[in-house]
């Protein structure tokens, strides 16, 4: 019989990418993560000695507990937080069982940017369309949830990303920007190792959208469409990444479970 506070790779990889994710806890001691420096997306670093700075960081969310093998470390903490009443669950067989399910991506630790006071921080060109869109929802949703962004004219993104330890993206010269004719977006799939089925589509119709390539996917023509209009709608930059994150949620679902379904009238339609 499973534990009741236990999690398995394949359930928790249901999760990952959607906006009810857990937070995901890695508790893996310095020397073990040391040996094998990657991590599941979404997930942070963290000490399992310093239990009340973990409840601050989560307050009173959902949490999986990760260790090397999901023994000792992360069971004892997912009881005590339990204990004090935080729904936390323990990944089964911990990072070696993540490492040995197939399709779980595994984000090189040395691929995220320095974060800033805790978080990452990121700048990019105002008026935000589809990639400077698309690259944010990708950090919030895979791998720094906390990630903070800035949008500033095109001419200061060097300027900000030097005075406050930013890292600028999409913007060309940048490091995480265009390459040939792939997007950032692309570009961060590759860095961050996340070229799962579901992303690899999605990032098809972004790449499709955000260079004029329609032809691409057939839906790259309606994100335009949808992205301009939300551009349109919104005069605040950040207020309009909050209603496209919820647009690439859609999306992200669509890519990863719905892409075969279809839609007719009458519904009752007979082929």
């Amino acid at each position: 019989m499973a534990a009741p506070n236990e999690i398995t790779p394949s359930q928790l990889l249901r999760l990952i990418g959607t906006p009810t994710a857990p937070h995901i806890v890695d508790i893996s001691i310095d020397e073990d993560f040391a040996a094998d420096p990657f991590l599941i997306p979404g997930s942070f670093r963290h000490s399992h000695k310093d239990i009340d700075g973990l409840k601050t960081r989560i307050g009173d969310g959902p949490c999986v507990i990760v260790c090397q093998r999901g023994i000792k470390l992360s069971q004892g903490l997912a009881s005590w937080l339990r204990s004090d009443g935080i729904a936390a669950e323990y990944l089964k067989g911990g990072m070696f069982a993540w490492g040995d399910l197939a399709g779980a991506p595994r984000i090189p630790a040395t691929a995220i940017p320095d974060k800033v006071k805790g978080r990452g921080l990121w700048v990019t060109r105002h008026r935000p369309k589809i990639d400077r869109i698309a690259c944010p929802w990708l950090i919030r949703r895979f791998v720094d949830p906390d990630a903070k962004f800035l949008f500033v004219s095109p001419g200061e993104v060097a300027g900000v990303a030097e005075r406050y330890g930013a890292t600028p993206f999409d913007i060309e010269g940048a490091d995480w920007s265009h390459n040939g004719s792939l997007c950032s977006f692309d570009t961060m799939l590759d860095r961050f190792a996340l070229r799962t089925p579901a992303l690899d589509h999605l990032s098809t119709v972004v790449r499709g959208a955000d260079t004029n390539r329609h032809d691409l996917a057939p839906e790259a023509a309606g994100l335009l469409a949808i992205s301009v209009g939300l551009s349109r709608q919104y005069r605040d930059d950040h207020k309009q990444l909050e209603a496209g994150l919820v647009l690439y949620d859609a999306l992200y679902r669509w890519a990863r479970d719905g892409q075969n379904e279809g839609h007719d009238w009458p519904t009752d339609k007979k082929a």
